[in-house]
């Protein structure tokens, strides 16, 4: 169902790096009044964690997929987060040289597990962050392809624009204070 004249027509652009041009919540209301009502229910399942709907009592579990959503664009979406989780997950283990067997991890798509791989190798915290978000952004425009006034595009708008918070969100002054505190916490634990 293509929503060319009642919403993709008025979106502003959207271009990483930018500022917001509206929040997710404002979008989220734009948009129910224009899609159906099936269609505006899977707004709800436009999240950045790729297993909001699991329940577990350590935390959200990414070892299997989520149940599919109904929305081809979102179950990639979830399913390229989950890769890119657990492959961090692992690298991270690997790197500290974690006892025991490392995790195991997809090897697809090649892209979340090359980003998961890649941003190893960055040092400033907040400059990995920034990479993963870039890395998130091109897989989302990957899998929303040009049909950029389908439902399924309005669904990607809202990913970024849930990107686009996170990254505002990011305070670097406040951030290097709380990475020194962690890391001087972790030194002393060590000793």
């Amino acid at each position: 169902m293509g929503y060319y004249i009642y919403l993709g027509a008025q979106l502003p652009h959207l271009v990483y790096g930018q500022n917001l041009p509206m929040s997710s919540v404002a979008f989220k209301a734009l948009a129910r009044e224009h899609l159906s009502s099936s269609d505006a229910a899977l707004l709800d399942h436009c999240t950045l964690d790729p297993a909001p709907d699991q329940d577990e009592e350590d935390g959200p579990s990414y070892a299997k997929p989520g149940p599919s959503t109904g929305s081809k664009l979102l179950n990639r979406w979830r399913e390229w987060e989950r890769v890119l989780r657990l492959n961090l997950a692992r690298n991270r283990a690997l790197k500290l040289k974690r006892e025991g067997d490392p995790l195991e991890a997809p090897a697809l798509p090649a892209d979340a597990v090359g980003a998961a791989k890649n941003v190893m190798t960055i040092e400033s915290p907040l400059e990995a962050e920034l990479f993963l978000d870039k890395a998130r952004w091109d897989a989302i425009d990957n899998y929303n392809g040009i049909d950029i006034f389908s439902e399924n595009a309005i669904y990607a708008y809202l990913l970024k624009l849930l990107l686009m918070e996170r990254r505002a969100a990011f305070r670097t002054e406040e951030g290097f204070t709380e990475y020194k505190a962690l890391y001087t916490a972790i030194l002393g634990e060590a000793k």
